[in-house]
């Protein structure tokens, strides 16, 4: 059951975040090959950072290119699609929202049975959750989402915190990962609905 839910997750993750990857591709007007690449770089972006890091070579992707063929052909079918959606940016942030959660326990649980400590595992997993996103952002020349004002990387840090909590407390891991997924993307969603934003820095005036 854990590596089918694992699994599951992970596919849903890849494809969710390619994605948001062609979204953005869609509101720069790119061509097909501008799809792809956005939608490829976003889908496996995290992953590939993440085992990188972990030591685990050759990368998920690579061991298993049918997540490089579902990236492109969520990509392509976007573009022939994307131009159906009322409201493409809504989308947009609502699918990241969905990948950020799946990839911040994914990630986690990743590093858990790569032997990391849970420290490490929770790091795992924010990484694996938003790197994806800012390259997306950054190719597609978009302010990065995890610099926006409502909560974000918070959302995934919880995700991740909280799986890592549940597996030291005795859950079974495929009940972990569900739970936390559903809290980190309650979280952001909520803070997508109703702007919820940590305090921000004020400067003030320095004393003499």
């Amino acid at each position: 059951m854990l590596a089918t839910v694992t699994a599951i997750l992970e596919w849903l993750g890849v494809v969710v975040f390619a994605i948001t990857g062609a979204l953005v591709a869609s509101r720069k007007e790119m061509d097909i090959f501008g799809f792809i690449l956005l939608g490829v770089v976003t889908g496996i972006g995290g992953g590939t950072l993440r085992d990188l890091l972990l030591g685990l070579t050759p990368v998920f992707w690579i061991r298993e290119p049918a997540y490089l063929i579902v990236c492109v052909a969520a990509a392509a079918a976007v573009f022939f699609l994307a131009h159906l959606a009322h409201s493409r940016h809504r989308i947009l942030l609502w699918l990241d929202a969905a990948g950020l959660a799946l990839f911040a326990v994914v990630g986690a649980e990743i590093a858990l049975r790569a032997g990391t400590s849970p420290v490490v595992a929770i790091a795992m997993g924010v990484i694996t959750a938003t790197f994806g996103g800012i390259v997306r952002d950054i190719l597609g020349a978009e302010i990065p989402v995890v610099l926006a004002r409502e909560i974000y990387v918070t959302a995934a840090l919880i995700g991740a915190l909280v799986f890592v909590g549940l597996i030291r407390l005795g859950m079974l891991r495929d009940e972990a990962l569900i739970v936390a997924f559903f809290l980190a993307f309650g979280i952001r969603g909520a803070a997508l609905l109703w702007s919820w934003s940590l305090p921000r820095y004020r400067p003030r005036a320095g004393e003499d």
